[in-house]
This record gives structure tokens, C-alpha cells and sequence, in this order.
């Protein structure tokens, strides 16, 4: 056992000789957990493999195959439409004339109309031309997908085996047809086709969605009534693909795709918490009395918006549009414009960046950790105590190296005993991890919280999440492909949670895959420290009408800013007793779309149970939305969930289009700001390797990058404090300085940090209180800005 400490992803908490040292039954105990753990993982391991080879190795490639051959033909397509467009409207035309004249048809002058667009021999080809590359059926192009996807019979066949023999597999009812399909797949791998074709009646139908039936029953190379063996088989494989994802098919034991059902708090369990997480939640509420105040807050919102849009007449910054011919009304708005920068904020902000004294990374690690003590949260993974002489050294060491991504070498000096590198391999496995990492990071936000002038920045109360992209060289299956930020490579995303007050609240990495924001919610529910946020404003996010629920539920204000704001759709509540309507100019935009309440009633119970799980982090969210979306066809929950969230949607979309008052939408925009200059603090600070993560398991990358957040938070903070007392010494001068200017000054963009070159590893803080401002008015070699005014 002398190298199990080595295993990929797994961090063991003793030695081996440890281990056998322990008394029974806890060396039992440890031995079967490590075991069940290290069988999840490899499970985990082994779908994740098979979802990747999936996704990009069969059914990404066939559709590029199947887009090239459609991209290849277009040319021929175009010159053929264009002269079949063109005896169209001829031909229309000649209808009209007779029509309108009352005249008899006359065959041979139609004819002569028509062959001015073209011979009479071309007119026939070109239709036959566009007849045969524009397919009668509707799913064309998912029927060219999957011919193709037919063809990769061999690239499957060595998962048939392990895949259907399996007993690690389960099924929800939704997926219990194409489990037992799954199981029958070995069987058809060793039979000889050719000797014996497939009929129908020995597969199961039901499993073979509309787009499959071409490539499965019609193969014009094989007998009459024959099923095309390696055809089915990519088809069964690409629903256990999709029931993966949704969870209708899942593993045990797992950690990443177990049974969401399972996990949901349920009988004696969910009653002994049931009366807490309600109250936490305010939602102690019987349901019609819930739904009862939400439909009257909507109604208020949509009154005050209809009042509002009168009273700003045609100086309202929104309009409404009725297409002509009915159709469905949509809203108009006005695009925010900048805010102006004042010269007294401009003065302020290059006082400031000139005042703050220069600093090398190591050195702020060290005064940072004089202030709050955050390095003290890095304990012994055995038995939580520190042991080590100079460990802050050392972990002060380490955290430059991950967050520069700069290697351990330079960091490492063989005539200092804390950063040997034999020193430092031990620290970063024993001491360096996410749980205490977290721990410090929460020791940091609790101090910046307490820092003055972050008072005028926020409360806390308001927060955002986005995602920064790293590109991972190196072959991993915890990666996805993303074109638009990976190009060919594949990559990870880096969730951050960020609050008002310009501070990280918490972070996970995810496979950088388009819809890495159905992992917001995680983020937020797994927050290292500082109050919960009310509000929480994305960009662009999934932003679902499920999403919507979900987040309303556990007493969140989801508010993303939507790229197509004109084309969302309003609801409208009604309830018995409770008197709704008259919208006034907004009756248009409020009349057709009517939230179903008594969906909501009807799963309210299971509702409140999804939000006890979430809130007892016994499930993931990310999970729940894959099994209640099931592919765009959501389960009775998901339909209520949907439903509860349009209330939330409707009543966020009222206040982004406030005619009026654009504070809404400001605050909004605030919020997303700030994470553009701390992703490009991250960047600079992660500048290693080109900015690349080199780690090929999922734990090594979240070490990693949670090094990089901490890191990030200690610069924030080191910034914000010495922000708060040159604001103080200016006023002191006697220079007028607004709070409106303090509130736009920011900890992200400054030039003072340096994270280059040199890494000393020797405090050198200040005796007392902070290290002496810089004088703003002393020339310096490298200033690039010196004929700036003040």
C-alpha cells in the first residue's frame, strides 16, 4: 500500500502503517469506505469516458460530416431555387392576370412565359434538382446525423461488453426500455448478421426514436424486413447517452451520476427537517396562501408598470409592438447608456493608483495573513492540527506556485527548509485542499466585509456568477470541447460566485461545455463564506422558466440580462377570489400567456422537498434540471417548477423594462462589471503556461484553481484596505471627496501588484498598522502615465 497515496483524485488522510495500526472496527470501517469511494470514482470515470466518446467522437462528428455534405451541395441548391423562385412568381402572375381578366387558361402562352426564366428541358431539371436535395421530411437533417452516426458500429463495439453486463446500472421508469435494450447489446455484438440477419421483432421498437427508423429498418443492403444490426446498436448507445445525462438511466455507486431521486430527502428524514428548511425559506405558508401573495405582487408589478407607461408618454424609454395582422405583442426598450466619468472620480481614481505602495505577490500573502490569520485554516488532513515549524512559508510557497500555475521550481530552495521541494510536495498533499482552502477564503471575506469603505461599494446582499475559461493541454475526461472559447482544444470552466462588496463567495470548475450555467445554483448553494445574496445577476445564462423556479423557491431574485429581451414572453396570474387585470396599454403583452397555479398546487409538496434537498446539499441542482428537462419533454415536477418560475421571470422582466426608473438595470449592470476586471486580474496573476491548466484530474484542477480564488481574494482585500486609507488620508489633506466617487472606485484595476521575476519567501510587514502610501507626486522610472493631470 506503500503507493496508494498516489491514486489520481484521492486524498488519503493517514499512512499505510497507520492504517494497519488501527483498532477494529475503524480500520474496517475506513478501509470499506475507501474502497466504496475509489469504485464511485472509477465508475465515474468510465460513463464520463463513455458521455465524451459519445458527445464528440460519434455524434459531433457526424453531424459536421453530414453539415459538410449539406454545405457542399448548397451551390447547386441556389442556382436551382433561384430559377424554380423564379417560375413561381411566373407562374403566379399568369394565375392573377387570368383570374383578374376572367380569360380561359392558355397552356401554350404559359409555356412562352415560362421559358423566358429558362429552357423547358432546365425548368424540369431544376425542380428535379431541388426535389432531391430538400428532403419531404421534416427531420432531415437529424436523419442524416444518425445514417451517418450508423457507420461508427466499430468505434462502440469494445463498450458493448462492459456496457450491458454491468451491474452497476439503474433505471428510472423513463428509462427502464432502454436499460434492458443495453442489456441485450452484448448478444448482438457476437452475432453474425450475415449469416442470420436481425429481424425486427427481436429488437425493441420503442426505443428507436422517428429519427432512427431510416437507418435502422430501410438499408437498402439488406434483406427485406431486415434491421440493420450496427445501426441499432448507435442507437440504443446514443438514448443510454442522453438517459445518462437526463438521469433516467444512473450508477451506484457514484458520485456524478447517481440517482437524483434517491438522494432527495423523503418519509422520517425529510419530517425531521421539514419544519427548519421552511422557515428558512419562509415558505411555513399553506400553498394557496403562498400563491395567493405572489399572484397579488404580480398583479401590483403589472399595474405599476401600465401607470408608469402612461405617465413617461413618449418620453418612455420602452414601446410596444402589435405585428400587423395579430401575433404576438413584444416590447421595445431603450439601450442603457454608459454612465459619464466626472472629473472629480477621474482625479480620485489616478490619486489613488499613484498613492498605493508596490508589492510583490509573496509579500501581500504575508501581511494579508498578519491581518486575518487565513493561513491558519491550512491543517493536517489527519488530525486537523498544525504541525509543522514555518508552515505559512510553505503554503504561502505553494499558493504562488498553483495560482501563477508556475511549477513548484521557482519556488523551491534547497537552503530553506520550508521550501525544499520534498517540503512542499508534503504540504501540498497533506495540507493544501478544497476544504481548507474554503476555510481560509472565509476568513478573508469576513475581513473585507469589515473594511470601511466597502460599505459604499454594497451590503452583500447583491451577487453574480460567470464563468472564466482555462484551455487544458492535456488529456482528461473531467474537459468538453467549446469552439467559440477552446477552438479545437478542449477546456474548463471556472465558476465565481462575486458579491457587492468586489469579493469571490465561492467557485467550482466544470467541464467548459455551453451549458455550464445550469451549475450556477451549485455555486451558490456551496458558498465559502459572507451573507447569502438576495439577488443574483448573471449574463446570458439558461435562463429557463424552470431555472426561474428553482431559484425562487430557495429565496433567490435570479436576474439575468437577456440577449433577446424583446422576444420574452410575459405571464399573467389568476386566482379565485383575488381580482386581477387591467393592465391598460400593456393588455396586449399580458393577455395570452396565463401561469398554471394548479400545477404548482398539485407537486407543491414534492417542490418543497426538492428545495430541503438542495438546501441539506443532499443532491446537486445541475442534476435536477437535467432529470426534469428530459430533453425538452420536463416531468410533471419540472412543468411546476416552470410554471412557479414565470411568476419570478415576469415580475424581473417588469423591472428591467421599467419605462421610467432604470436602477434596475444599472444595479444589474454594476454587478456584471466587476467580474471582466477580475477575470482579467485572474489572468494576469495566472500567468504561467500561457494561462493553460496542466492538471489531467478533476481534484488537481479544483486545488488549482481554488488556489488561484484565495489568491485573488487576498489581492482584493490587500487593495481594498490600503483603497480605504488613502481615501482617508486625501480627506484628511482636505481634498472633497463625494461618497458617490468613493462608491465607483474599484480594488481590481491597479498596476501596483507584482507577480513576475522574483518570489522571496522571507515577511517583510510592516511592525505596525499598514506600509507607508506612496507620494503621488514623486516621478517614477516606470510610470507610463506621468504627463497625466491631476
Amino acid at each position: 500500500m506503500r503507493g496508494c497515496d498516489r491514486v489520481p483524485g484521492f486524498r488519503w488522510g493517514m499512512s499505510a502503517a497507520s492504517l494497519e495500526r488501527a483498532s477494529e472496527p475503524k480500520r474496517t470501517a475506513m478501509l470499506t469506505a475507501v474502497m466504496r469511494h475509489l469504485e464511485a470514482k472509477a465508475i465515474d470515470d468510465a460513463l464520463e469516458l463513455f458521455t465524451v466518446l459519445m458527445s464528440t467522437k460519434l455524434i459531433s462528428t457526424a453531424k459536421r460530416l453530414t453539415n459538410k455534405d449539406r454545405l457542399s451541395t448548397l451551390p447547386q441548391l441556389e442556382k436551382a431555387s433561384r430559377i424554380t423562385a423564379r417560375i413561381s412568381k411566373v407562374f403566379m402572375e399568369e394565375l392573377e392576370h387570368i383570374e383578374e381578366t376572367g380569360a380561359k387558361v392558355d397552356a401554350a402562352a404559359m409555356w412562352k412565359a415560362l421559358e423566358e426564366v429558362a429552357p423547358r428541358a432546365q425548368l424540369g431539371s431544376e425542380a428535379a434538382t431541388v426535389a432531391s436535395l430538400v428532403p419531404e421530411d421534416d427531420d432531415s437533417a437529424e436523419i442524416a446525423i444518425r445514417e451517418a452516426l450508423a457507420n461508427r458500429y466499430n468505434t462502440v463495439r469494445p463498450f458493448l461488453s462492459l456496457l450491458g453486463d454491468t451491474k452497476m446500472l439503474g433505471a428510472a421508469p423513463a428509462g427502464e426500455r432502454v436499460l434492458a435494450a443495453v442489456k441485450g447489446l452484448p448478444a448482438l455484438s457476437r452475432r453474425q448478421v450475415t449469416k442470420k440477419p436481425l429481424l425486427k421483432r427481436e429488437v425493441d421498437d420503442k426505443v428507436v426514436p422517428p429519427y432512427w427508423r431510416k437507418a435502422v429498418y430501410a438499408n437498402k443492403d439488406l434483406p427485406q424486413g431486415a434491421v440493420d444490426r450496427d445501426a441499432y446498436v448507435v442507437c440504443v448507445l446514443e438514448q443510454l447517452y442522453r438517459a445518462l445525462v437526463s438521469r433516467a438511466i444512473f450508477a451506484s455507486p457514484s458520485h456524478r451520476f447517481s440517482n437524483p431521486r434517491a438522494r432527495l430527502l423523503d418519509g422520517k428524514p425529510w419530517l425531521a427537517v421539514r419544519e427548519d428548511v421552511l422557515a428558512g425559506l419562509s415558505l411555513e405558508a399553506p400553498v394557496e396562501e403562498h400563491l395567493a401573495e405572489l399572484v397579488r405582487v404580480l398583479d401590483a408589478a403589472w399595474k405599476q408598470m401600465a401607470e408608469r407607461l402612461e405617465e413617461a408618454g413618449a418620453d418612455a424609454k420602452v414601446s410596444i409592438e402589435i405585428p400587423e395582422g395579430g401575433g404576438r405583442a413584444k416590447l421595445n426598450v431603450d439601450k442603457l447608456g454608459a454612465l459619464g466619468v466626472p472629473k472629480s472620480l477621474a482625479w480620485l481614481r489616478r490619486r489613488v493608483e499613484k498613492m498605493l505602495p508596490k508589492i510583490d505577490l509573496p509579500d501581500l500573502l504575508f501581511e494579508v495573513h498578519s491581518w486575518t490569520g487565513f493561513l491558519d485554516a491550512f491543517v493536517h488532513l489527519g488530525d486537523g492540527k498544525t504541525r509543522m515549524k514555518d508552515l505559512t512559508t510553505s503554503v504561502v510557497a505553494l499558493l504562488v506556485s498553483e495560482a501563477c500555475n508556475i511549477g513548484m521550481t521557482p519556488v523551491t530552495n534547497p537552503g530553506h527548509e520550508a521550501l525544499t521541494r520534498s517540503r512542499l510536495v508534503h504540504v501540498d498533499q497533506y495540507y493544501l485542499r478544497a476544504d481548507t482552502i474554503a476555510a481560509a477564503n472565509a476568513a478573508l471575506i469576513e475581513a473585507q466585509a469589515k473594511v470601511p469603505i466597502v460599505a459604499h461599494w454594497g451590503n452583500g446582499l447583491l451577487a453574480s456568477v460567470d464563468g472564466l475559461r482555462f484551455v487544458v493541454p492535456v488529456r482528461s475526461i473531467s474537459t468538453a470541447p467549446n469552439p467559440k472559447y477552446f477552438g479545437f482544444k478542449r477546456g474548463i470552466t471556472w465558476l465565481n460566485a462575486v458579491n457587492d462588496q468586489v469579493f469571490g463567495i465561492g467557485q467550482m470548475v466544470v467541464p467548459g461545455t455551453p451549458r455550464d450555467s445550469l451549475h450556477i445554483l451549485d455555486a451558490l448553494l456551496n458558498l465559502d463564506g459572507g451573507v447569502k445574496p438576495e439577488m443574483v445577476a448573471t449574463d446570458n445564462a439558461s435562463y429557463s422558466d424552470m431555472v426561474f423556479g428553482l431559484f425562487k423557491i430557495l429565496g433567490y431574485n435570479f436576474s439575468p440580462r437577456f440577449k433577446d429581451l424583446d422576444d420574452q414572453r410575459f405571464w399573467r396570474a389568476e386566482m379565485d377570489g383575488i381580482e386581477t387585470g387591467g393592465y391598460g396599454p400593456l393588455a396586449d403583452l399580458a393577455r395570452n400567456n396565463k401561469v398554471n397555479l394548479k400545477k404548482v398546487t398539485a407537486e407543491w409538496e414534492e417542490m418543497l422537498k426538492v428545495a430541503g434537498s438542495l438546501v441539506t446539499n443532499q443532491v446537486r441542482a445541475y442534476d435536477l434540471l437535467r432529470m426534469f428537462g428530459n430533453h425538452g419533454r420536463p416531468t410533471p415536477l419540472g412543468q411546476a417548477f416552470a410554471e412557479y418560475g414565470r411568476i419570478a421571470k415576469t415580475l424581473h422582466l417588469l423591472q428591467v423594462v421599467d419605462p421610467i426608473d432604470d436602477t434596475y438595470r444599472r444595479q444589474m449592470g454594476k454587478q456584471l462589471s466587476v467580474q471582466e476586471p477580475r477575470h482579467t486580474l485572474a489572468r494576469d496573476i495566472c500567468h504561467g503556461k500561457r494561462g493553460t491548466i496542466h492538471q489531467a484530474y478533476r481534484d488537481g484542477m479544483e486545488d488549482q484553481l481554488g488556489s488561484l480564488g484565495l489568491v485573488l481574494n487576498a489581492v482584493v482585500l490587500w487593495t481594498t484596505k490600503y483603497i480605504d486609507a488613502t481615501v482617508a488620508q486625501l480627506r484628511a489633506e482636505g481634498h472633497e471627496i463625494s461618497d458617490e466617487d468613493v462608491a465607483r472606485l474599484s480594488p481590481l484595476k491597479f498596476k501596483n501588484l507584482n507577480v513576475l521575476g522574483r518570489y522571496s519567501f522571507t515577511p517583510s510587514t510592516p511592525s505596525q498598522g499598514l506600509r507607508p502610501l506612496r507620494d503621488p507626486d514623486a516621478p517614477e522610472l516606470d510610470d507610463e502615465d506621468d504627463d497625466a493631470p491631476d
